[in-house]
């Protein structure tokens, strides 16, 4: 197909959609272009002054929630007070991130701050949104992954990287654990007949305030990354690009993946990529689910009763 651009969006009017992280950088982004559509755009952020500074500049139909994806009394806050305000949800894009350098940190409920606020602010969140999706006439949930989740493993044995800790591999695992729930969350929604679709993006390398930190400890190419800025790294809103199209473009199937074409992905047109073995491991699936279930107490789709608790 031709290349793929915001203009292709279509009309947004009458449609809810909530981005997380949409303060800044690639949220920022996304959340202007569906704004600018016509959509009533929920801004789910951590720092409401910024939230409310970003949604002036976004003009449009737009209104500031409190979230702090580390903290699952916030997720909770959060979700209980939109699904009252908002029974019908038609999009959820879970764009905000961590990335974190020096020692380990963790979340207010103990988790490893990247998976914490990567992976499981975002399962409990979808989990708790589920309901006023499913009453949306084409409901999306987008979750946005990177690169760097092809070159990540799941232990198991150490979700929380409490032995060995280094913080560009925890963010690369963090990110490769979104992925696995983004595929996992299509699954169980297929299974369960939900209208609901779960599509996957990520930006390449994008200059937002997370690309040096994510690359610079990443050997000497990542260095070198994060070094060069403009050299190396694409336009943010050709970064917000992929999720845009996983969230709006009719007709996309759930466990598409989007990303840039060119140069390993890093940057160029929209296109459909694929994500690792791993991350599309039906056992990793399942495995990572169940973990996150009882991680975060949010238990949702479940293969028993394939309908949401």
């Amino acid at each position: 197909m031709s290349e793929w651009t915001a203009d292709g969006i279509p009309d947004q009017h009458g449609r809810v959609a909530v981005v997380t992280g949409a303060n800044s950088g690639l949220g920022l982004v996304t959340a202007t272009e569906l704004a600018h559509r016509g959509a009533h755009v929920v801004l789910a952020v951590r720092d409401t002054t910024a939230g409310t500074k970003a949604a002036r500049q976004i003009g449009g139909d737009t209104e500031v929630r409190e979230l702090d994806l580390a903290s699952l009394d916030s997720v909770h806050a959060f979700a209980a007070k939109l699904t009252t305000d908002h029974p019908v949800i038609d999009v959820l894009v879970n764009n905000a991130g961590a990335v974190l350098l020096g020692p380990r940190r963790t979340t207010t409920d103990g988790f490893e701050l990247h998976l914490g606020t990567n992976m499981l602010g975002p399962f409990a969140l979808t989990g708790l949104l589920l309901d006023n999706l499913s009453a949306a006439r084409e409901p999306r949930v987008v979750s946005l992954s990177s690169i760097t989740h092809k070159n990540a493993h799941l232990d198991f044995d150490d979700l929380m990287f409490e032995r060995d800790y280094r913080a560009p591999a925890a963010y690369g695992r963090s990110k490769l654990a979104t992925t696995v729930f983004g595929i996992e969350l299509d699954r169980r929604l297929r299974a369960a007949g939900s209208p609901i679709v779960s599509a996957l993006a990520h930006p390449g390398l994008t200059r937002t305030n997370l690309t040096p930190r994510a690359w610079e400890h990443r050997g000497r190419f990542g260095r070198l990354i994060a070094s060069s800025g403009l050299l190396l790294t694409q336009p943010v809103e050709q970064g917000a690009l992929p999720q845009l199209r996983a969230a709006t473009q009719p007709g996309v199937r759930g466990g598409q993946f989007f990303g840039p074409a060119s140069l390993w992905e890093t940057r160029g047109r929209v296109t459909e990529v694929r994500p690792s073995a791993e991350a599309a491991d039906p056992a990793v699936g399942s495995r990572l689910w169940a973990a996150a279930e009882e991680l975060t107490g949010v238990r949702t789709l479940r293969p028993a009763d394939s309908s949401p608790a």
